[in-house]
């Protein structure tokens, strides 16, 4: 939205999305994180607003995590850039097609993705990486509409509460038990592919390594008949 092109549907959506109020505690959360920064960011202005999803309207592949961190999306303004998350996942993106560049520095470097969108169930960073129930429910409206716009087939979920809010809005039922690489075939031919979180939690421990994302992004490409 701070470029040339022509406004698309997933703009739109995003311009509702940075100016919501409809949860208290995370309005309150995301701009006091954006008032106090954190030293290494103290010249950086934040966003400090919610975080609209990040791709293209003609995605074949949609990649659900969880919400905006702190430091990373609430202060860029999309979706994981700026934290070692995002270079975690874009990386295994580039490397699959999906990216123009493996990095995610800020709004203006560049990056584009290719049939590609990325998504989270919550569009406000929460206190603790930990949203509500209720705060799912309040953002479930501008996730619905993302992949309404799109019409993926193919889902790529980054952790246990993304792939939860992804099943309720697709109707999965019983939902399998979440696995790193388990997937779930879908009423209508598409597939859910599980992963770990890119978090420093998974990825510092080796729970997730750049292979068992690789192999997740790859799946994803084949699924989604881009090989």
């Amino acid at each position: 939205m701070n470029d040339s092109r022509a406004t698309t549907r997933l703009d739109l959506i995003g311009e509702e999305v940075s100016v919501c109020r409809k949860c208290p505690r995370l309005v309150e959360w995301r701009e006091e994180v954006a008032r106090t920064k954190r030293a290494a960011y103290a010249d950086f202005e934040y966003w400090g607003q919610g975080v609209p999803a990040f791709g293209t309207d003609d995605a074949k592949v949609v990649v659900v995590g969880l919400a905006p961190a702190a430091h990373g999306a609430n202060r860029t303004g999309r979706m994981f850039t700026g934290d070692r998350s995002g270079d975690w996942l874009f990386r295994a993106m580039h490397k699959a097609g999906f990216a123009n560049q493996p990095t995610s520095v800020d709004i203006d470097d560049g990056l584009v993705l290719n049939q590609a969108l990325v998504t989270s169930p919550v569009k406000c960073a929460p206190p603790q990486n930990k949203p509500t129930p209720a705060e799912r429910d309040n953002c479930a409206p501008f996730m619905e509409r993302e992949l309404e716009v799109v019409g993926a087939k193919v889902f790529v979920v980054l952790g246990g509460f993304g792939y939860q809010a992804l099943c309720a809005h697709l109707g999965v039922k019983p939902r399998p038990k979440f696995g790193h690489g388990v997937e779930v075939e879908l009423e209508d031919g598409g597939v859910i592919i599980c992963s770990y979180h890119v978090s420093q939690q998974n990825t510092f421990t080796g729970r997730l390594t750049e292979e068992m994302l690789d192999a997740v992004f790859s799946r994803a490409r084949v699924l989604a008949g881009l090989d």
